[in-house]
């Protein structure tokens, strides 16, 4: 299969990655830097370009998405747009624009992340993106058509990176990177639809 992985750069895009291409597929690498096709998620015109310079995907994955992290209180209306604008638009666009280039049978993998169900301070911006990138996978497996299928992933804050964020993580249990991971190769290679993969222990 020829699998797209959007973020792939990232800790966990690479690990998405290597564990597809331990299975024998290809996959390339797309983002802003440093990839086999670039792509800013944010711009749809990006998106778009980024389908036409990589033709005949199988699968495409999202690991990327920017968030707005800070207190409620603090927030203006132009802060909350870096998450309306990349993680959750960003992500809508590339199955909105992608149905049209996708292999039948195909498949669509986001993700949002532990924020939208187990709060913390300064994670309104990114709860907001995380639920609504999952009511639009819900929905919009009903209607892709050619067999196209679409998930989500949502993560709880991994051990690999814990220790650099426990200051807001403080009393969750991280989760081992490989077992988030574990959920996007079932994404791809399984056959569910609609589903939301929580990693939360």
């Amino acid at each position: 299969m020829r699998i797209l992985v959007i973020g792939g750069n990232g800790m966990l895009g690479h690990s998405v990655v290597e564990k597809l291409r331990a299975l024998g597929h290809e996959v390339l690498v797309g983002g802003r830097h440093n990839a086999d096709v670039d792509v800013d998620i944010s711009s749809p015109e990006s998106i778009r370009a980024m389908y036409e310079a990589v033709p005949n995907l199988d699968h495409v994955i999202s690991t990327a998405g920017q968030t707005t992290a800070m207190p409620l209180a603090d927030m203006k209306p132009e802060d909350n747009d870096l998450s309306v604008q990349s993680k959750l638009l960003g992500q809508v666009n590339l199955v909105l624009i992608g149905q049209h280039y996708l292999k039948d049978n195909g498949s669509f993998t986001l993700t949002t992340g532990v924020k939208k169900d187990d709060p913390i301070v300064g994670g309104a911006s990114a709860a907001m993106a995380n639920g609504g990138i999952t009511a639009f996978v819900k929905s919009a497996a009903i209607d892709l058509e050619r067999g196209l299928r679409i998930n989500s992933i949502s993560p709880n804050i991994v051990e690999e990176s814990f220790e650099q964020q426990k200051e807001i993580f403080m009393g969750f249990t991280p989760v081992p990177l490989s077992k988030v991971s574990d959920a996007f190769v079932k994404s791809v290679v399984g056959k569910q639809t609609g589903q939301e993969y929580k990693i939360y222990s």
